[in-house]
């Protein structure tokens, strides 16, 4: 599971599932009916890139998107003040 926060930690996901993958761009490009440069920009820029695209070119590799509240199921220490 990869956590995101940072546009800068998608783009290194971005790139890095593709390559687990096994794709080239022009591969995963092809798999979503875009060009090559258009999935280096994405990779490149993820924050101005829209959400389906994004969304389509994760589940071409294969993974998926997932939404998760971490600090909602939290256990606390204890003596801990929260």
């Amino acid at each position: 599971m990869y956590s995101v926060d940072t546009p800068q930690q998608l783009r290194t996901i971005l790139r890095s599932m593709r390559q687990a993958s096994g794709l080239t761009q022009a591969q995963l490009g092809e798999r979503i009916g875009v060009t090559q440069k258009r999935i280096a920009r994405i990779e490149a820029a993820p924050e101005v890139t829209a959400f389906d695209q994004i969304a389509r070119m994760v589940a071409a590799m294969g993974y998926r998107l997932v939404i998760d509240e971490p600090n909602k199921y939290k256990v606390s220490e204890p003596g801990a003040t929260w």
